[in-house]
């Protein structure tokens, strides 16, 4: 009886999840048909020793590599800035999968400032990770920045880190990255 009191509120329920699931804009999936022209940036760049790389593979972006926190402790992938217009959405979607360690999502804005977020995929178990842009912060070269809100119509270019002040290997494996 009560659940079929429920039953059409669950209808609903599923109804809405599958229009969300519609609404989402894919922004790579890591074939060749939607490239947005990921390179490495680590933290030699200023004397640093970590290491870090990517492949992709079978339609998965593979993010490995060591972290060393004694001059940087950071190693990133970018996009090249080529992003369509993602005014009006609310959050990176991400298919993912990680391995204990925290990661940080970048998103660089028109005017070159880049917003980090916070996001710790389960480890060794695929899942989807939501980031709202609200939960992005200006930073530059680690410092907190006190720039205006992140504008997502501004948003033009995606990039991952590992720069949660921990040394040792990390893996982090994406599937997918969508806006929604």
């Amino acid at each position: 009886m009560i659940v079929r009191a429920l039953l059409p509120t669950l209808l609903l329920l599923a109804v809405a999840a599958e229009g969300a699931q519609h609404d989402a804009m894919l922004l790579t999936d890591f074939t060749d048909a939607v490239d947005p022209g990921w390179y490495v940036v680590n933290d030699d760049v200023m004397g640093g020793r970590s290491s870090g790389d990517f492949r992709i593979e079978d339609g998965v972006l593979h993010f490995a590599g060591r972290t060393n926190t004694n001059g940087g402790g950071f190693s990133s992938i970018r996009s090249r800035p080529a992003l369509p217009s993602l005014a009006g959405r609310g959050a990176i979607v991400l298919r993912a999968r990680g391995d204990g360690r925290r990661y940080v999502f970048r998103l660089e804005s028109d005017d070159g400032v880049a917003y980090w977020a916070d996001f710790e995929p389960p480890a060794g178990e695929w899942s989807t990770v939501h980031v709202p842009f609200a939960d992005f912060r200006p930073r530059f070269r680690g410092r907190w920045l006190a720039s205006p809100a992140l504008d997502p119509a501004r948003i033009v270019a995606l990039g991952l880190m590992c720069y949660d002040g921990r040394d040792g290997p990390f893996r982090l494996e994406v599937q997918r990255i969508s806006a929604e």
